[in-house]
């Protein structure tokens, strides 16, 4: 069940209005990967308060077309993290370090157009 501002876990109450919002967009993005809501709402919590609170810049991570495949990449690096052979394949887990590294990740289409942001701050 997605949240938004006006329907929120009872846990997020106490939370200011930005670290609230931010973890409403995280808890989300971490029940569209398969976490279940108990893990779902500390982690939310705990990132929100380090995005919000913590002043420390985000990385930026992103998926692009590459001559093997698809690769997941720190922006502005030409050093590749992870490679598959297809987008799909590598979405999983290119969400899962970026989520681990507190990271925005930013997925380009084929052609290098930018197609979607996550986590974003």
């Amino acid at each position: 069940m997605p949240w938004d501002k006006n329907d929120y876990p009872d846990s997020f109450k106490n939370l200011n209005t930005d670290v609230r919002n931010k973890a409403i967009e995280i808890a989300n993005a971490l029940l569209r990967d398969g976490y279940e809501e108990g893990r779902a709402i500390p982690i939310a919590m705990d990132q929100a308060r380090k995005n919000v609170e913590g002043g420390e810049e985000k990385i930026i991570f992103e998926i692009r077309a590459h001559d093997e495949g698809w690769q997941l990449k720190k922006k502005d690096s030409k050093k590749a993290l992870l490679i598959e052979d297809t987008k799909e394949e590598l979405m999983g887990e290119a969400k899962r370090y970026a989520n681990k590294h507190h990271g925005e990740l930013h997925i380009y289409t084929k052609d290098g157009s930018l197609e979607e942001k996550l986590y974003e701050s």
